[in-house]
């Protein structure tokens, strides 16, 4: 795969788990977990400003989130969440969706051994965060 397909699926994924972690944020009233999804959505805001970085760079404008997967989306956690608003809950949605991210990601890596070592460092980056992400939010289940 080339570095736009990359980033392309790169950004997706950082608009997908900026749109849960504000859908979830809203169904948690605890603090301490609201402080740790302020933090992650914060990580994620950098990757994407990495991404968007890259994109000008190449001048190129990222693909957008196909509707029906942020439909999706938000219908799974309303859905998960109709019974169960618990941290644990939350967490454990979350922590589903970095895996999803993570098993996503390296697959790139290994299907694109042509990518750049720029792109190839913005998704390393991105599985590293998302792997960080699921240790911190295990306090939480």
């Amino acid at each position: 795969m080339d570095d736009l397909t990359i980033l392309n699926e790169v950004h997706k994924g950082v608009c997908m788990g900026k749109d849960s972690i504000a859908m979830v944020a809203d169904k948690s009233t605890d603090s301490g977990f609201k402080d740790e999804l302020t933090y992650q959505y914060n990580q994620y805001q950098l990757t994407e400003e990495r991404v968007n970085q890259k994109f000008e760079e190449i001048g190129k404008i990222p693909d957008d989130t196909p509707m029906g997967q942020k439909i999706m989306g938000w219908t799974g956690i309303q859905f998960n969440t109709m019974n169960d608003k618990s941290n644990s809950q939350l967490s454990e949605m979350l922590i589903q969706g970095y895996d999803m991210g993570i098993i996503k990601g390296v697959k790139l890596l290994n299907q694109s051994p042509e990518a750049s070592n720029e792109v190839k460092d913005i998704l390393n980056g991105f599985i590293a965060f998302q792997e960080n992400s699921i240790e911190r939010l295990k306090k939480f289940l």
